[in-house]
């Protein structure tokens, strides 16, 4: 018989409250990439003096935190928090899944991609039907073809040959134990399967995230246990990669993906086999004397939280209030107009130039600010911008929806060295495809769905065989003039990710607010879709008839943010956790 504990007792008052809250009603564009699970109440910034860990479970920081606790680096404490995640919010990220690791080794910044590839067989019409419209979402999603060639191995891998300082295996302890053991289930988890509408289709999800009827989602406090997750572990603790990308777990992976009855993909042995991580030259700029860095293409996400920085610096932020009609017009102008150039330039550098110095340059985000008029909204899309000796190479690729079901980690360790990393699995639940205790991603629709706009040239994000999908994670450290860490910062949100981020940083920066207000402030931004998206359930009362009477159109809706900020201190540290998600900060 199963045994049950109440949230309470195994969580206690960092989990949130599980009931349902209404979605705003929306396309899938513009959708959240996870239903929200209500907002926890009396959560307070954590201070340390040696190391910090923020992560989206409170056992998954238990799990970094141990790894700091014994001496391990800050990458060695994300591998194993990435591992817990994997099990105990496996509707967000993990090894099947991607992500953008940012590091400080206590002199450079490294930019570590472990972004999804597309397998060799498909091309640029993998998102069309037979009479060459986009498909819908879900019928794109929910099966094999959305599986991209998952890349959070190989990366952490490769980050942990450079930074490790714990062996590989003692990493995968602590989720191997509570694979074998089991967990409680937590109130998002539960409420998110309560939501969910495709994830009982699969044979194995069902099976394991839902009662005997096959329809009721296994309730909050249930232990799970799974061992197929914990022999998959054991295999990649003692084999390395390879564990994973060759045998009998790519076997299973790529089986899974090529024999779903009604949707299956195109993934080969040799895709799995042939995935590399890579580097590359994080994305810096300064903001009011602070070097913001984060990660380069094909995320999207540090170039455009530059831009909306870069653009803000020129307004007096810190005479206005966070809540002022004035500030959030300023800030979601300029949302506007980076979410403009992110449509226009940002894909997988290998396949397409992306004037990332260009676009960040000061003289061109001068220009792009000028353009924000302190009494009238552009009240429709901005166009994109064309930076110094830059031809337009894409449009605006509303093919691709970026419901990036996504979660993030922010670590400090002893020595001062610092991790954010973003990891995902696109949407909720990603693919719907469960194999081996694992969930499968769905990061190729963050392809653009259309291969060619309207007059005839080619979309930089299109489809192609072996490129990697644009995201806009945007996990980001941040230094003061010396070159010394004061923080570190990031959320999951889908494309929303970006305007959360530079929004905590404005926060934190602007306004000097501790960690945990910064994180908890009330959301608001510009995508360039014609609406000013302000945070339901706030009080938006004093700021919407000045925002109308600028031309703004302001719809209020969900956000579904778990954003997490570190911020160095002249005693140690001090962190916050979004209270929107069951975030945990822990520390020594």
């Amino acid at each position: 018989m199963r045994s049950r504990h109440t949230a309470h007792q195994l969580l206690k008052s960092t989990l949130l409250a599980s009931t349902i809250l209404t979605a705003l009603s929306v396309t899938a564009q513009d959708a959240n990439p996870e239903a929200a699970s209500g907002k926890s109440v009396g959560k307070a910034s954590i201070s340390s003096k040696k190391f910090m860990a923020a992560t989206a479970n409170p056992l998954a920081t238990n799990a970094a935190y141990d790894v700091l606790k014994k001496g391990g680096s800050a990458v060695d404490a994300a591998i194993a928090a990435q591992l817990v995640l994997g099990l105990t919010e496996p509707q967000s990220s993990g090894i099947a899944g991607g992500a953008f690791l940012l590091t400080f080794d206590g002199k450079n910044v490294t930019n570590y991609d472990g972004r999804e590839t597309a397998p060799k067989k498909v091309n640029e019409k993998l998102f069309q039907t037979d009479a060459g419209a986009d498909m819908a979402f879900y019928d794109a999603v929910v099966g094999g073809r959305s599986v991209g060639v998952p890349g959070v191995v190989a990366m952490l891998d490769l980050a942990h040959k450079r930074e490790g300082k714990l062996p590989w295996a003692e990493l995968f302890k602590p989720a191997i134990a509570l694979a074998e053991n089991g967990f409680a289930i937590s109130p998002r988890l539960n409420t998110l399967l309560k939501t969910e509408k495709y994830l009982n289709k699969d044979e194995a999800a069902k099976t394991y995230f839902y009662e005997a009827d096959g329809i009721t989602p296994k309730a909050v406090g249930t232990v799970l246990k799974n061992p197929e997750y914990a022999a998959v572990l054991k295999t990649i603790a003692k084999q390395g990669p390879k564990g994973f990308y060759t045998g009998d777990v790519a076997k299973a992976i790529v089986n899974k993906v090529n024999s779903h009855p009604t949707n299956p993909g195109s993934m080969a042995l040799a895709d799995m086999a042939g995935y590399k991580a890579k580097t590359r030259t994080a994305v810096c700029g300064d903001y009011r004397g602070h070097k913001i860095c984060g990660p380069a293409a094909p995320s999207s996400g540090g170039v455009a939280v530059l831009q909306i920085l870069g653009m803000l610096e020129r307004f007096d932020l810190k005479n206005l209030k966070p809540a002022d009609a004035q500030a959030i017009h300023y800030y979601t102008e300029a949302g506007s107009y980076a979410f403009a150039d992110r449509g226009m330039y940002l894909a997988d550098p290998d396949f397409v130039k992306v004037p990332t110095a260009a676009l960040i340059d000061k003289n061109y985000l001068a220009r792009r600010s000028a353009l924000i008029d302190p009494n009238k909204s552009i009240a429709g899309k901005a166009t994109a911008g064309v930076p110094e000796e830059m031809k337009k190479v894409a449009r605006i690729d509303l093919g691709s929806p970026e419901l990036t079901s996504t979660s993030h980690i922010s670590i400090v360790d002893a020595n001062g060295h610092a991790v954010s990393m973003t990891t995902s699995i696109e949407d909720q639940f990603g693919a719907r495809q469960f194999v081996k205790g694992m969930l499968l991603n769905n990061q190729l629709t963050d392809f653009s769905f259309s291969p060619m706009n309207k007059d005839g040239s080619a979309v930089a994000n299109r489809v192609q065989a072996g490129k990697r999908p644009r995201s806009s994670m945007a996990p980001v450290l941040v230094f003061d003039k010396a070159g010394n860490l004061e923080m570190v910062v990031g959320s999951p949100g889908g494309s929303r990710i970006i305007n959360y981020v530079a929004q905590t940083l404005v926060n934190l920066i602007d306004w000097k607010m501790d960690p945990q207000t910064a994180v908890d402030a009330a959301h608001y931004g510009s995508r360039n879709n014609g609406k000013t998206e302000l945070e339901k359930g706030a009080d938006w009362t004093a700021a919407t008839a000045e925002l109308k009477a600028k031309g703004h159109d302001v719809i209020e809706g969900e956000t579904t943010s778990g954003l997490s900020a570190i911020v160095k201190t002249p005693n140690g540290y001090i962190g916050g956790a979004d209270s929107r998600r069951e975030g945990t900060v822990k520390g020594d």
